[in-house]
């Protein structure tokens, strides 16, 4: 973002070194929550956060397109994911009521014993990786800053 004279604000070295830690903090969190997740239970961190948002939805279905949004993916990306994960028997497609052309990803009882499988792990990853390293307090500023975030974010993308 520039400043009223069309100059650009570059990152103070303070600003560049909290950007960089989130960074590459949060990508090998992720890596480091996936590996433990398909050694323990083979399934993949991005499967795992599919069946939690089915899990989560009412009647365990949820709209193509919403799941997407939640997930921060793609349609085109998510059908393919969906596809894989329906193929393994952990969701199914089925058609929206009501309308002829949506369609809803539905958690099936497989992907269910999966997701309580796997939950346990993926709960001691995130404390031993990321919620035990933080203090109360910070753990309250850091909720407050992404949810201004995400605020952000979301009212971008409507």
């Amino acid at each position: 973002m520039s400043d009223e004279s069309g100059e650009v604000r570059w990152l103070t070295d303070a600003e560049m070194l909290v950007w960089r830690s989130y960074i590459v903090s949060t990508l090998m969190l992720r890596q480091r929550l996936h590996r433990e997740l398909a050694e323990r239970q083979d399934v993949s961190l991005i499967d795992y956060e599919v069946l939690v948002c089915l899990s989560a939805a009412e009647g365990g279905a949820m709209r193509m397109s919403e799941l997407a949004t939640m997930l921060g993916s793609t349609k085109s990306r998510l059908s393919h994911q969906v596809a894989r994960m329906e193929a393994a028997g952990y969701v199914k497609r089925v058609p929206l009521a009501g309308d002829r052309r949506g369609v809803a990803a539905e958690l099936t009882e497989q992907g269910a014993a999966l997701l309580r499988r796997s939950a346990p792990i993926h709960v001691e990853g995130v404390r031993a990786h990321f919620v035990d390293l933080l203090t109360e307090q910070e753990q309250q500023i850091m909720g407050r800053a992404f949810s201004r975030i995400l605020t952000h974010l979301s009212e971008l993308a409507d």
